[in-house]
């Protein structure tokens, strides 16, 4: 498309997609001539795109359209890259009036795949989805990846860790939006003995107590004899530092670019580990990375078990295991070596 100088993305959550959609940030502010690049976002999600170099411009959202809406009107965009595709979306395209795209949710192969058993999914990437609704714009995949940006300030300085945690560390994201993304107590502690390194525990204010308790647990007190033979014999030689609560999302972002490996659930900050292109070894509970999510343009390891029949139970998750038994992570094999 010729004459167009002013470009509107719209994607309202969450910390993981909005980091997923900064190859299409990147690909129409490097690859168009003289374009101005705004990105309408979540006020909570706000600081990702704040720190982009690529965003000239990003308008919070808080639930009002009516607020933010004649802000939108009054930039005058040429085009809108609508890469959210819900109601609000479609909403501002349509009061807006301006030549747009949206990306293709696949929502009726997600629901064949969760409700069926039935693989109607594209072998492609999220990422290539994202790029598609830009096609218009003749913007191309470049070889990049995906981007996060930590100002100076979050940065996380080695003496704000404890002294087993400065020389090196692996980082373990315990967190998760849902319970089923997320590994039980018992095998979270299983997963940290079978790491067997100094490990940063990473999460928000609600992953603190988990993070407690798995850090307890490594303490070797007498409470710690009280758990299941099974979890008892184990060496538990791992040095736990829960994190979680502790930082920010840019300073838990700097603990994930500087660690040796990341262990993560089906989350956000999977995502931002793959910005860093650091080593990631996922773990998927009632979700699957056929979805086209998993960690774009850097070196993964997928630990899942494929041999639960009621799995994924859900596109996005729930809160408990639909059947009870969870045993999509409570059978997970560990299948990885560290060096």
């Amino acid at each position: 498309m010729k004459n167009i100088k002013k470009v509107l993305i719209l994607r309202f959550s969450s910390i993981g997609d909005i980091v997923l959609t900064t190859p299409v940030v990147r690909a129409i502010k490097l690859q168009l001539n003289n374009i101005e690049v705004h990105y309408a976002t979540k006020k909570a999600f706000a600081n990702i795109m704040e720190n982009n170099p690529y965003v000239d411009k990003v308008h919070q959202f808080e639930d009002d359209l009516g607020d933010l809406v004649p802000r939108l009107k009054s930039e005058k965009f040429d085009y809108i890259v609508d890469l959210h595709n819900n109601l609000r979306t479609r909403i501002i395209k349509l009061r807006l009036g301006l030549p747009s795209k949206s990306f293709d949710k696949l929502n009726w192969e997600k629901w064949l795949m969760v409700n069926m058993k039935v693989n109607k999914l594209p072998n492609l990437h999220i990422v290539d989805r994202y790029l598609e609704a830009a096609s218009e714009l003749e913007v191309k995949k470049d070889q990049f990846g995906l981007d996060y940006f930590i100002p100076e300030k979050d940065e996380v300085e080695k003496d704000w860790l404890p002294e087993t945690h400065q020389k090196e560390y692996v980082a373990y994201v315990i967190g998760a939006q849902h319970n089923t993304k997320k590994l039980p107590f018992k095998r979270m502690v299983e997963l940290c003995d079978k790491i067997n390194k100094p490990i940063i525990l990473i999460g928000g204010p609600e992953d603190a107590t988990m993070g407690e308790k798995v850090e307890k647990f490594f303490e070797q007190t007498d409470e710690s004899a009280a758990y299941e033979e099974k979890l008892t014999e184990m060496g538990k030689k791992a040095k736990i530092f829960n994190a979680c609560g502790k930082f920010n999302l840019n300073q838990s972002a700097s603990l994930v670019k500087n660690a040796t490996y990341v262990f993560t659930h089906d989350t956000g900050l999977m995502h931002i580990a793959a910005a860093f292109k650091k080593n990631i070894f996922c773990i998927w509970g009632n979700t699957i990375p056929m979805f086209g999510m998993y960690p774009y343009k850097t070196k993964f390891t997928i630990l899942e078990n494929t041999k639960v029949n009621c799995r994924p139970c859900s596109k996005i998750g729930y809160q408990k295991c639909p059947k009870g038994h969870f045993n999509c992570m409570n059978k997970i094999v560990f299948d990885f070596w560290l060096p």
